[in-house]
């Protein structure tokens, strides 16, 4: 009898290509969606890309109450929380991003535990290890300092997000264990399963493309693949002995604005810009720019991650960082001329 997932977030980048792997594996796979209307996106983008969703069912659910999050565990062996805001402007109510993602994470892991759940892999960022770093290498036994200046909402999301969930899991009772394991991608590109571009990363993709940004930030730090980043979410939830660890799936090496730039026009776009934006222009526009002030916690970043752990764990090797921007630029590019 094949096992049951509870995927919160299915209709995002990162959960739609969560929910092909999982269903081409022979799971049963629940997704949670706010809404109807993400219920639909996510058929029509896993019908898109031949996914069959013979096995795949959902639940209207929000991270923001607890109703019905415990009806929705009931059956299901693992959980992948994949869910969380994501956006580099800072919003006019830090709660509309800390919410979701610090209580959200904590009902997550509480439903899970009542439901005798046998493991959580929860999607962090690198961003909660990196972002109090300037220069060097991090790794997974890295936390970022939330009290470092300018670090943007979704920075302080993530990082405490994560670390609530270690806290829940050192403070469970004997009747409450629940495993977990943290997967924290690096800036993740690919294309999308799907039409849909409204991801962060399509987003600054699609404005390069098309020239909208002239100039791009002083800031480099290792980046990943969507369809990797969900192998190794599948990985982590059925591999032995990885519960309790945290785990980087990124590449290496830092990678900037300029250099995904650099790529794309050498393979023929002319939209792209490799110009750097002045620190003291980016701090102006700060000013009265929300996603100008976003950017300020990552300015003058040139971070290697060390991803060892994750390579000698899983068996696994980043895909190329070259193809997969080729790749997002190539599907952005037809789904454009849809």
């Amino acid at each position: 009898m094949s096992a049951t997932v509870l995927l919160t977030g299915i209709s995002g980048f990162i959960g739609l290509y969560c929910a092909k792997e999982l269903l081409e594996q022979g799971f049963k796979v629940r997704g949670t969606v706010r809404s109807k209307q993400r219920e639909s996106h996510a058929r029509d983008s896993l019908k898109i890309g031949d996914v069959n969703i013979t096995n795949l069912d959902f639940a209207i659910l929000d991270l923001t109450t607890d109703d019905g999050w415990n009806n929705a565990m009931e059956g299901c062996d693992y959980v992948l929380h994949v869910a969380s805001p994501f956006r580099i402007a800072n919003p006019k109510n830090a709660n509309e991003m800390m919410l979701p993602a610090v209580e959200g994470t904590k009902r997550i892991l509480r439903a899970a535990s009542e439901a005798n759940v046998k493991r959580v892999v929860l999607t962090s960022s690198i961003v909660s290890m990196m972002s109090s770093i300037r220069k060097g290498q991090f790794g997974p036994d890295d936390w970022t300092d939330i009290s470092y200046p300018n670090l943007n909402t979704y920075i302080r999301s993530k990082t405490l997000a994560e670390k609530a969930a270690w806290n829940f899991i050192s403070n469970a009772t004997e009747n409450e264990k629940l495993e977990l394991v943290v997967i924290a991608p690096g800036g993740v590109f690919g294309p999308p399963l799907g039409n849909e571009m409204t991801a962060e990363t399509l987003s600054i993709m699609d404005k390069m493309l098309s020239g909208k940004i002239p100039m791009v930030p002083e800031a480099a730090f290792p980046m990943v693949d969507d369809r990797d980043v969900a192998k190794l979410h599948v990985k982590a939830m059925t591999q032995s002995e990885v519960a309790g660890e945290r785990f980087i799936a990124s590449g290496t090496e830092p990678i900037g604005f300029s250099d995904i730039a650099e790529i794309l026009i050498n393979a023929g776009y002319k939209g792209p810009s490799t110009r750097k934006a002045p620190g003291f222009i980016l701090k102006f526009m700060a000013l009265f720019d929300r996603e100008a002030a976003g950017m300020l916690g990552i300015l003058g970043m040139c971070l290697s991650a060390d991803n060892s752990k994750t390579k000698n764990t899983f068996n696994w090797s980043p895909m190329p960082f070259e193809k997969a921007v080729l790749e997002t630029a190539s599907a952005i590019k037809a789904i454009r001329c849809h």
